[in-house]
């Protein structure tokens, strides 16, 4: 997990006020959980992993920003509003008070590709990783998070397989990286606790 929280696409990030508290409530509380689980969070070496998201309007979404998993608690200071993203020239806009977190793209992508999905989490652990991949439809392994690759993986998956039933999936190029996403912050959290509760 050396690179873990590296941007890779090329960040327009207009610095701004925070978004009002109301806006990230329901995201903070599922976060704290999250957090709880020790699914998002600080490595040893100090490298915040794991993000979650919700759309705001059509494909915009409100994202936690880049480096605050090892922040135990969020406020809205730690949340960024993407307003704009082109994957073929892998560029990113971002609002707020911090920059957009390294994973933004993957989360545009599942808002484009399932209009009904209001949250998506990315989470970290091994074991559920590696069931997933076993188990379910899964990114390729040679592909790297937080890239336009990853993007048009995402775009391979849902056009492929029923996504929006199945609501989580494995990063397989991304040790541990796992993705859910839902109508309601609770669908998309539930299925990653639900899942934990089979391994």
């Amino acid at each position: 997990m050396k690179e873990e929280g590296v941007i890779k696409f090329n960040c327009n990030w207009i610095k701004k006020e925070a978004l009002p508290a109301e806006q990230v409530k329901e995201l903070n509380n599922w976060r704290n959980k999250l957090y709880h689980e020790k699914l998002l969070g600080v490595t040893t070496d100090g490298i915040g992993y794991g993000n979650i998201s919700r759309r705001f309007k059509q494909n915009t979404f409100i994202i936690s920003g880049s480096g605050t998993g090892r922040l135990k608690k969020l406020k809205s200071v730690h949340y960024s509003l993407v307003t704009r993203y082109n994957f073929n020239e892998n560029t990113l806009t971002a609002e707020g008070p911090v920059k957009a977190s390294s994973e933004s793209l993957t989360h545009a992508a599942i808002y484009e590709c399932s209009q009904q999905t209001q949250f998506v989490f990315h989470v970290h652990h091994l074991q559920l990783w590696k069931n997933l991949l076993k188990l379910l439809p899964s990114t390729g392994s040679s592909i790297a998070y937080g890239t336009t690759a990853m993007a048009a993986e995402i775009f391979r998956l849902f056009k492929e397989h029923d996504m929006d039933k199945q609501g989580i999936f494995a990063m397989g190029g991304h040790e541990e990286g796992v993705i859910s996403f839902g109508k309601t912050a609770s669908e998309a959290g539930q299925v990653i606790l639900d899942s934990l509760k089979e391994l």
